[in-house]
């Protein structure tokens, strides 16, 4: 059984607080590399249309034999498919593609502003929740101020808001209006995307404090300020490593360290901006 606490969402639905995601990951090694996180006790899997690898997830699952009920699958609507019926459509392919009936949380992967269409495109995704083939459904790049237009115009406030988030680029005016209004944060890129984040000096010491690697420190971060986080790695010491992090707990003078970092820097797009696909 996992030994990951669940986070609950705004609907009463319970979502393990650390899960893995596979962007970035080709389908056949998506395929091996979430066999090795169910078999290391992940239980929440995070793919995307994007990502070209949800059959491969959907393998992976099937194969393991761990009953559907005990798993958290998320998977996300690409832009090109925003709108009412073109976000049906494309939610109807992903089902197939993972070989499910039903995901657990679906999510529009970016407001796309300068279109103008997340309002129609939630719509969709309400009436999917409202027939069960979604358990919750949600948003991820969206600022509070494409939130706000969302929840001004629908009916069922997201559930999950799936943003870049890592101690580089903290989010804290996000975080706060989440908390405000029920929303979970859930980090994407949690550990920087080994980009310089797990050198820090303060981060080294804290891990030397405490006798666990960098990453470590940072994902029990997460886990302390309330975040749900999805570390990705196909490397499977890495990978049991990444879940590894509720046996300690970083005290005061950790967490302040950690804040100290923050440079409010992307490594990705900026949602106010990106409006490919």
């Amino acid at each position: 059984m996992s030994k990951v606490p669940p986070i609950i969402l705004n609907n009463g639905v319970q979502m393990p607080q650390l899960g893995f995601g596979v962007w970035q990951v080709p389908d056949d090694e998506a395929f091996t590399a979430v066999g090795a996180a169910l078999e290391a006790g992940y239980r929440s899997i995070d793919t995307a249309a994007a990502y070209g690898n949800e059959e491969g997830t959907g393998k992976a699952i099937a194969r393991s034999g761990i009953p559907r009920e005990e798993l958290f699958v998320t998977t996300k609507l690409w832009n090109s498919d925003h709108g009412y019926d073109a976000a049906l459509r494309a939610f109807d392919t992903s089902l197939e593609k993972l070989g499910l009936d039903h995901v657990d949380l679906y999510l529009i992967h970016w407001p796309l502003p300068a279109k103008d269409t997340a309002v129609d495109t939630y719509k969709a995704l309400e009436k999917i929740y409202s027939e069960g083939r979604a358990r919750a459904v949600g948003v991820s790049n969206f600022l509070p101020e494409h939130l706000e237009r969302l929840i001004d115009a629908t009916s069922v406030i997201p559930a999950v808001n799936q943003i870049e988030l890592h101690p580089h680029l903290q989010q804290r005016a996000a975080r706060e209006y989440h908390d405000e209004q029920g929303i979970t944060t859930e980090a994407w890129s949690p550990l920087g995307q080994g980009k310089g984040l797990l050198e820090v000096p303060a981060v080294v010491a804290i891990a030397q404090k405490h006798n666990v690697t960098p990453a470590q420190v940072v994902l029990r971060w997460h886990v302390q300020l309330g975040n749900v986080a999805i570390p990705k790695s196909v490397t499977p010491s890495r990978i049991k490593e990444n879940i590894d992090v509720f046996s300690f707990e970083l005290d005061t003078e950790d967490m302040a360290a950690i804040r100290a970092l923050n440079e409010d820097r992307r490594l990705g797009p900026d949602p106010a901006e990106f409006n490919e696909g």
